[in-house]
């Protein structure tokens, strides 16, 4: 039997990110030659506290299971002294990301993928000319002296974050980013741990403040804003608000989703793929991108093993066109709609939120719309008001 020549193709995967990791994973399991190039001289990823839902131990399995610090089984929603309870039929995770990509390496390792530290991604050759044939040309800089060296692949994947280099080498556009900002707080006399809490004050954030819980005495309250400063200064008045002390802060840049991003460049010598914050795979509601940049991750791991066809990367473009959709509807909310929204959350729209996730948005919307088909009119109402923002394809305003 002829040997399929992909199997000696190798791919070089930059950043070791979560979702760096996983695909070296995957691909390293297929039977590919996988090697993870990390700037740091050292795997030891900043910790930040994130929630997700049960997707992400269907899509990774045991390999997640370590860097699960909690379980969320219900989220109160405040909005202008109303209250919104909403018991979840199957409970959120909470993760802490350090935790998880140190055991993402680890699996990659396990599969055979090779993980190399202190090489830092400086440029790309479209056509280096090896023996095997045209290959990509990447020059790498190593973090112990200074020099660089030379390295050749077929195929590149870069997962080297929302301001991937890799992206802008091989001629994406760059990303617009929004600021995270959370402090680790002691939780408030009587909240329950399996509890998250979600305040929406459009004064302070189009988006919302969160408190989750990540043990029984302590928890990340923090928001997502559109300034930095800004954003730091706001959450500061709200700890002050809550009577909370930060023990510390955490902070990151998140690219916000605003049209969906061929995650794949054919050139001379091989293909450039994205995946993660550097493909932009993020849900634009929550902006959350654990779950969506894993299903990436399978997506491009298919691509990659199926000569660029991926049904799976049609179906999460779907998803995040969803989302954006909401996100726009929701984006200019006053608090008075904020309020009309928790008022419309009837017995069966609460349950439909209870038994649904939002990773999966269209069956959400679809029961949400058939049980309360005023939730339906607040959202057209809002679209008529912003039509012209909407008009502007892929721009949230």
């Amino acid at each position: 039997m002829r040997k399929d020549r992909r199997q000696n193709q190798e791919v070089a995967v930059i950043g070791g990110s979560a979702t760096g990791m996983f695909t070296a994973c995957l691909l390293a399991r297929a039977g590919r030659r996988v090697r993870v190039f990390e700037g740091a001289g050292e795997l030891d990823p900043r910790p930040r506290t994130l929630i997700v839902t049960r997707r992400l131990q269907e899509i990774l399995g045991e390999l997640g299971k370590s860097a699960v610090v909690n379980e969320i089984r219900r989220f109160e929603l405040f909005t202008d002294g109303r209250v919104a309870s909403i018991a979840l039929a199957k409970p959120d995770l909470v993760i802490e990301r350090a935790k998880l990509i140190r055991a993402l390496a680890e699996g990659a390792k396990k599969a055979g993928a090779e993980v190399l530290l202190g090489r830092r991604f400086v440029s790309l050759d479209q056509s280096s000319l090896q023996k095997g044939g045209r290959q990509l040309g990447l020059t790498m800089e190593r973090s112990e002296d200074s020099r660089t060296e030379e390295v050749e692949a077929q195929t590149v994947v870069g997962a080297d974050g929302a301001s991937s280099r890799v992206a802008r080498t091989a001629g994406w556009p760059k990303q617009d980013t929004v600021p995270l900002v959370q402090a680790l707080v002691r939780l408030p006399s009587g909240m329950p741990p399996d509890t998250t809490r979600i305040w929406f004050i459009p004064e302070d954030t189009p988006y919302f403040y969160w408190l989750i819980p990540d043990s029984p005495t302590q928890g990340a309250l923090g928001l997502i804003g559109e300034d930095g400063p800004q954003t730091r200064q706001a959450l500061e008045r709200f700890l002050d608000r809550q009577r909370l002390i930060p023990a510390e802060f955490q902070a990151a840049r998140i690219p916000v989703y605003r049209r969906w991003v061929p995650i794949r460049r054919r050139l001379q010598g091989g293909d450039v793929y994205l995946v993660g914050d550097a493909a932009g795979h993020v849900k634009v509601t929550t902006v959350g991108g654990i779950v969506s940049g894993f299903r990436g991750v399978l997506g491009v791991a298919e691509a990659i093993l199926n000569g660029g066809r991926s049904p799976k990367l049609s179906v999460l473009r779907r998803e995040l066109d969803l989302h954006l959709l909401v996100r726009k509807i929701m984006h200019g909310f006053s608090q008075a709609e904020y309020s009309q929204l928790v008022d419309l959350l009837n017995r069966h729209a609460r349950r439909d939120l209870e038994e649904h996730t939002r990773d999966e948005p269209g069956q959400l919307l679809w029961r949400l719309c058939l049980h309360q088909p005023r939730l339906l009119l607040l959202g057209l109402r809002a679209l008529l008001a912003r039509g012209i923002s909407l008009r502007q394809s892929g721009t949230v305003k």
